[in-house]
């Protein structure tokens, strides 16, 4: 039983067995084959060293080559692109032959010429940037053609006659690139089309024009001076594309002073259709020289002809710089353009009007002096922003300077015509006949044609601005109408102290009277409801003149005829007889034809209106009391020995007649008529309302109605 169950486990004991013999047996034969294999892998190993001894130098040439190759490479590329570069040029320079010779045959601007300007500026763009693409693609060109001619010399990749061709090839290549590129910009055909661009570029600026100056002249100042736009879109366009290129190539200096002295050549050409002579002339000696009639022209002239120059030319010329050369230096430029364009025809201008200001301070040309600062006043809002920014800025100077010098000027004159007026600085003597002196007729005018409404706003600002700098811009200056009343009050108290100081010149006891009484009432009467008189007010005027023309006319009429009517109403009782009618008529009549005779020839009462007054005045004060004195004593007298009342005042209209037809002697007969004792035809009817004919001072009120 024992036996039969070890029998599988011998069974397979001897199963492993054999198994582990064919194991062992394996195993041998593959370590035979691996001592085999051993020594293959040795004698592929010395075999493998063998080639590689042998393999090591081309793989070394080979490495060479392949950095030879990519130096080469690196070297090709920028040399194609030079000479593609070259090959740009040389077709460029055959257009640009071609474009030439096609604006040659057109003289004449025309908008296809303009055309082939715009190509022909294109064209030469493009010229220089392959010129400049040559500039920067020669130098690396070059430094990788060395890098290649160092590598083989280091290396010895190729024989030394390649070797010393190719570094000949590059000591060539430098000195052309150092000779000829410079040679293409400067001397070759670009320099030639930038030439030609610079003559097209002048040409085209002369040619355009300003159209309306002539019209706003004839214009005569009516309507808005509006500036005109030089030159078409096309050609602008054109003149933007030449500025713009002729900066690219180095030559802003050579473009900026064309467009200066083309620009400015044809403003001056435009303004000088103007005829403006009168600006030769602008120290203060040469003006001084001139007659008035001609300095007045010439600064009416200045102001219409500043207006002009601003509204027109300079604002045009402006817009001309900011289209044409707005791009350049971004927009740096132009501004500067503008203003060395602008500031020799301003400075004409301005030494004029300087010269005008510091002339002979003269009462004459305080007008025009206020036209000129008034100009420039309503200028300045339009002259400040023409010539803003750092470069107009000493253009703005001079023109604030020259409206300072205006108000300084114009105030200076102002005053000085008041102190004349009061140091009676004509130097003449009071008017022989009691009439209104010139200085007085010349002041009135003066003053009245100063408050117009053309003149009193300009006044009143020189004098405000006056005001200002004496008193500091702190300040606060009164009203424009309380400045103005108050200076020419001021003159109008010169006035008077210069007529009261005339009229105490007089040696005769009547004429300071008809002298006070002519000139206060001329005073009065040119003033009133005008604009001086209602500046001054009206109780001003009649307080300060007409109070003083009716005091002046009482006493003259007191002085003048009141001795007559005295004689008539002297009492019976006085000494030397002369209380007897007779006598009192004979007296009466002798002293009437002596006043008569010295109203004619020393007297005058120019003012038609005072002289009736006067005249009517005179008759109610005299008639009456003679026609009473013949109703009271006609039976005393004999008859025809005297003269009727109607003959005494017939005599008295006509010592205040200014007919020219009236006699050259100026007398006239008086008209006896006999009459009755009661002769008093007129008698009755003088005295009808029973007033008494003395003049009082209450009358005096009513004698220049």
């Amino acid at each position: 039983m024992a036996s039969q169950e070890d029998e599988p486990a011998v069974a397979k004991l001897e199963s492993a067995c054999k198994d582990l013999k064919t194991l062992l047996r394996k195993s041998a034969d593959l370590d035979r084959n691996m001592e085999k294999m051993d020594k293959r892998f040795d004698l592929i190993d010395q075999s493998l060293s063998l080639a590689s001894r042998r393999i090591a130098p081309l793989q070394s040439l080979a490495m060479a080559n392949k950095a030879l190759d990519t130096r080469i490479n690196r070297a090709i590329t920028p040399g194609l692109s030079l000479i593609n570069s070259f090959r740009l040029f040389e077709s460029l320079q055959a257009d640009i032959v071609d474009l030439s010779a096609r604006l040659s045959g057109e003289a004449a601007p025309s908008p296809n010429r303009l055309e082939g300007l715009l190509d022909y500026v294109d064209c030469v763009d493009r010229l220089n940037a392959a010129v400049s693409s040559i500039g920067q693609e020669g130098e690396p060109a070059i430094q990788k053609l060395q890098e290649v001619v160092e590598f083989l010399s280091r290396t010895k990749a190729t024989d030394n006659f390649r070797t010393h061709r190719l570094r000949e090839t590059l000591v060539t290549l430098k000195a052309l690139y150092k000779t000829e590129v410079d040679a293409m910009r400067f001397e070759g055909l670009l320099d030639e089309a930038l030439l030609q661009l610079q003559d097209e570029y002048e040409g085209l600026l002369q040619q355009l024009r300003h159209e309306n100056v002539g019209e706003a002249q004839e214009e005569g100042g009516d309507g808005e001076v509006v500036g005109s736009e030089l030159g078409s879109e096309q050609e602008v366009e054109v003149l933007r594309r030449i500025s713009e290129t002729l900066a690219a190539n180095d030559c802003l200096d050579i473009c900026i002073d064309i467009f200066i002295k083309a620009r400015y050549k044809r403003a001056a050409k435009a303004l000088m259709r103007l005829n403006p002579q009168y600006l030769r002339t602008y120290t203060p000696e040469e003006i001084d020289e001139m007659e008035w009639e001609s300095l007045e022209t010439a600064i009416t002239l200045w102001i219409q002809h500043f207006e002009l120059a601003l509204k027109t030319v300079l604002v045009s010329e402006k817009r001309l710089c900011n289209r044409v050369l707005g791009n350049v230096m971004d927009g740096l430029v132009w501004p500067e353009c503008f203003v060395k364009i602008a500031d020799k025809i301003m400075a004409v201008f301005f030494r004029f009007g300087e010269g005008v200001a510091r002339s002979k301070k003269e009462p004459q040309k305080l007008f025009k002096l206020l036209d000129m600062f008034d100009s420039l006043e309503k200028l300045k809002a339009e002259f400040i922003p023409i010539f803003e920014g750092e470069s107009g800025s000493d253009i703005c100077t001079r023109f604030r300077e020259l409206e300072k010098l205006l108000v300084a000027t114009s105030s200076k004159v102002f005053w000085e015509f008041g102190l004349q007026i009061e140091g009676n600085s004509d130097g003449l003597p009071p008017p022989q006949d009691g009439s209104v002196p010139k200085l007085v007729r010349y002041a009135i005018n003066y003053l009245k044609y100063l408050v117009t409404e053309t003149y009193s706003g300009p006044m009143a600002k020189v004098l405000q601005t006056e005001q200002v700098w004496k008193a500091g811009v702190l300040s606060k200056p009164g009203s424009d109408e309380d400045l103005l009343r108050d200076a020419v009050s001021n003159v109008m108290e010169a006035l008077q102290r210069n007529v009261e100081s005339k009229r105490g010149r007089y040696k005769e006891k009547i004429l300071p009277h008809v002298f006070a009484m002519n000139t206060y009432w001329y005073i009065y009467m040119r003033t009133r409801s005008t604009e001086l008189g209602k500046l001054l007010g009206e109780q001003y005027m009649r307080k300060e003149y007409k109070a003083v023309a009716e005091e002046s006319a009482y006493l003259y009429q007191k002085q003048a005829w009141g001795s007559l009517v005295r004689l008539l109403k002297a009492q019976a009782d006085e000494p030397g007889g002369k209380s007897r009618p007779s006598v009192r008529v004979e007296e009466f009549l002798k002293g009437l034809e002596e006043a008569s005779q010295k109203h004619r020839s020393s007297y005058a009462i120019p003012d038609a209106d005072l002289r009736e007054q006067i005249k009517e005045a005179t008759v109610k004060l005299v008639v009456p009391a003679y026609a009473e004195f013949l109703s009271a004593h006609g039976s005393a007298l004999k008859e025809g020995s005297y003269a009727t009342a109607e003959s005494i005042q017939e005599l008295l209209s006509l010592v205040f007649d200014r007919d020219d037809d009236r006699e050259g002697d100026g007398k006239k007969k008086m008209r006896r008529r006999r009459g009755s004792r009661g002769g008093g035809s007129g008698g009755g009817a003088v005295d009808e309302d029973g007033k008494d004919f003395r003049r009082s001072r209450s009358d005096a009120s009513d004698l220049l109605i």
